[in-house]
């Protein structure tokens, strides 16, 4: 089981729109995962480290060196809006296999 945040600058429009690309490619992949939750950079920041993946725009993955630190994987995209890239980078870390349904 896994839980993931995505944040965006103000956590409207652009991370609504990839948590919705995240919850397609998660049930495509046959992950479970409990929760998504999309929150704007400011909450995101000290939130991540609750959580098991991060995904957020590439220009803010600094942002989120605390989770990192602790090994929480931060996934930062150039499109927040692209399934296929959500898809590329679970798949390089392996994150399907490491959250498979069983």
């Amino acid at each position: 089981m896994a839980t993931i945040i995505v944040s965006c600058a103000n956590g409207a429009g652009s991370s609504l729109l990839l948590k919705m690309a995240v919850e397609k490619v998660t049930k495509d992949l046959n992950m479970d995962i409990t929760r998504i939750h999309h929150c704007s950079i400011s909450e995101g920041k000290s939130a991540a480290i609750n959580y098991d993946i991060v995904f957020c725009p590439m220009t803010f993955t600094n942002m989120f060196e605390a989770a990192a630190k602790k090994g929480i994987p931060v996934i930062g995209l150039k499109n927040v809006m692209s399934a296929d890239e959500v898809r590329k980078n679970i798949l390089e870390l392996g994150l399907d296999q490491k959250f498979q349904k069983r």
